[in-house]
Formats: C-alpha cells, structure tokens, sequence
C-alpha cells in the first residue's frame, strides 16, 4: 500500500491519527482510512508493537498484501499521545493479535496505550468490528457505555459490562464503535466529523 500525502486544506490539516496494526488486518479497511483520512488533511501513522525492530512488514487477510509499519506504540507515552487526535484500532485479527502478552501476569503493551489514551477525553477512540477484543482485559473502560461492535462478539461486550446496540455506529462522546469491517466509511466519517468541531472556547 503506498503511502497517501495529506491534503494541506483539508478540514483536518495538521492533525494526526493513530491505526493499530498487526497481521490478518482487512486491506480495504485500511486503504480506506489512509486516502479518506489524508483527503481530509490528516496525517496516518500506523502503530504496532515493534518487539525491538525498526520495522515489521505484515500481511492482510485476505489479499495477503504486505504492509510496512515503523510506528511504535511502546512509545506512545502520555505527550506522545497528546500529538494524536484521534485512535483507532481496526477490524480483522488486529486487536486479538495485539492483546498477546509473553506472561499472563503482564498487561500488553496495546492495552496499557489504551488504558493512557482512554485518560485524555480530547482523544477520540475508535473501534472497528472485533476492535474491543483488545479492552478484554480493562472492561472498566467501557463499562455502562453504549458501544456496538460484530455481531460475534456481542456477548463478549455484555460481560464486559458495556452496554451493546444492534446497530452499525455507536457513538458516546470521545468513543466512535462500528460493527464491522464494511461500515469503516462509517466510522471514519464521524472521526471526521468529530474532529472538524472547533474546540469550544474556556472562557
């Protein structure tokens, strides 16, 4: 996939969102987000847990298209984050692969970048199809909010105490859930639009 320049007067030039990425991610998800996001003026960076590499090529799931990512979400400390607008992790076998942890006793390092980006409500936070597989472990972070996500894993959310619509897009203020893959337009237009509101004034 190549890499898409941000449109400068787009209505979100100079802002920057975040992909999590691993193996078996859905090409047309995100080759979708890439051109719509850098149409509307925001840079992509892709992130993944770099296991002490540079980089680390990853293939999708069913065209097997290879994809390069250099984006280190280990370092993706709190003024890191703060660089970032919007987070999305996406459809496929991302989240799963994501939530692999070496020791059992160990939260990964996806989840823990979460739980930091779940602290900054100016963050929007986006979850695609199976996405919310990565929150297994901190069901507190959407405990009692409204979230929708695939069919399959409707119940996994009712244990974990969020409360599940039967629908294709959620949205509860700084949390953006769509059921699947297909409705990614969906999802990215309400980043889209939730990141084109001016910011309300303090004074």
């Amino acid at each position: 996939m190549r890499t898409v320049k941000p449109l400068p007067t787009g209505r979100l030039a100079g802002k920057r969102i975040g992909v999590l990425m691993e193996s078996d991610f859905v090409e047309d998800e995100i080759a979708y987000y890439r051109r719509r996001f850098a149409e509307e003026g925001a840079e992509v960076r892709l992130l993944t847990r770099l296991w002490g590499q540079p980089s680390l090529t990853f293939t999708g799931h069913e065209h097997h298209a290879p994809l390069d990512v250099d984006g280190d979400l280990e370092g993706a400390d709190y003024h890191e984050l703060l660089q970032y607008s919007a987070l999305i992790v996406p459809a496929g076998s991302v989240a799963d692969r994501l939530r692999f942890s070496e020791d059992v006793e160990q939260t990964p390092p996806a989840l823990e970048l979460l739980r930091r980006a779940f602290r900054i409500p100016s963050l929007v936070k986006a979850f695609s199809c199976h996405g919310l597989q990565l929150l297994a472990a901190a069901p507190e972070l959407i405990r009692d909010r409204p979230v929708t996500c695939h069919n399959n894993l409707a119940a996994d959310v009712r244990n974990m105490g969020g409360v599940y619509l039967n629908q294709d897009l959620v949205v509860d203020r700084d949390l953006v859930t769509s059921r699947t893959a297909d409705h990614c337009h969906l999802l990215a237009r309400t980043v889209i639009e939730r990141l084109s509101v001016p910011a309300r004034s303090t004074e």
